[in-house]
């Protein structure tokens, strides 16, 4: 059951509540984000993106408790966020396999940090592989993997430690354009089915619109909220289209176009 707040309403998963982050370097003071709020309802899939350095993965890290804000309050379920919490899992654009261990053992990583019981994480972790394809390779080791089916290795160890919110940052950067499609249905699916929060950062404004349910649009640094765009696709059984076939949706394009003007990708002179 989601927790309600006192006007009845459903509290949201995840929430920033104008959120400032100023860092400091030898260069001086950076403000990386300033004056940010969104929220995120419990078991949506939201996207954000903008243009390189205005803080998209900064915003997973304050979500994931890495980072704390300078000014402003994170919240997920309602509480703020204090540190890195089990609630929260993150899948990275590398997959930081450890080479000298096999399949299963990097899959249990995140249970092992967390304490949990080895007996029950290494069978959690056997069933998510066995499911995503790899229960032939349990025991191989990451060099003897492709890319695609590491990046499957990378979201076992996420959800092996049963996070209620996934956070993707740029999972799939690495792949090549036919890899990448493949795996963004394939985890899309999988987090939809499982119920999950999730939160993707992208470049790639196609894989936005096709996983997300909306896409949060940051300005340039310093980064702030500059529009939200639902995105929504008419089907005959009133379901989600999965991610490659929303490409081919005749809504996909209108919705293609009107983040690209968003961005400002143009380049000035």
């Amino acid at each position: 059951m989601h927790a309600s707040s006192t006007d009845g309403t459903a509290t949201p998963k995840v929430e920033l509540r104008n959120v400032n982050l100023r860092y400091f370097s030898l260069e001086g003071e950076t403000e990386a984000l300033r004056d940010t709020s969104f929220s995120i309802a419990p078991g949506e899939f939201v996207a954000i993106i903008g243009q390189s350095g205005c803080g998209k993965s900064t915003l997973l890290s304050l979500i994931s408790g890495i980072l704390k804000p300078t000014d402003g309050a994170v919240l997920v379920d309602g509480k703020l966020v204090n540190g890195p919490s089990r609630k929260v899992g993150y899948m990275l654009q590398q997959d930081y396999l450890f080479e000298w261990r096999t399949i299963l053992e990097n899959a249990v990583l995140g249970a092992e940090i967390q304490g949990a019981n080895m007996t029950t994480a290494r069978e959690h972790a056997k069933q998510l592989l066995t499911k995503y394809g790899l229960g032939q390779f349990l025991h191989h080791l990451p060099r003897q993997l492709s890319g695609g089916m590491r990046q499957r290795v990378a979201l076992a160890r996420t959800l092996c430690t049963e996070p209620e919110i996934v956070l993707l940052d740029e999972p799939f950067a690495a792949l090549d354009s036919q890899t990448r499609i493949a795996l963004a249905d394939e985890v899309t699916e999988i987090l939809r089915r499982e119920g999950k929060t999730a939160i993707l950062v992208t470049h790639d404004i196609g894989e936005a619109i096709s996983m997300s349910e909306r896409v949060i649009v940051l300005s340039r640094r310093p980064g702030r909220v500059k529009s939200e765009h639902s995105i929504r696709f008419a089907t005959s059984d009133g379901l989600r289209p999965n991610p490659f076939s929303a490409r081919s949706a005749p809504e996909f394009n209108g919705y293609f176009n009107a983040l690209w003007k968003e961005l400002e990708v143009h380049v000035e002179g």
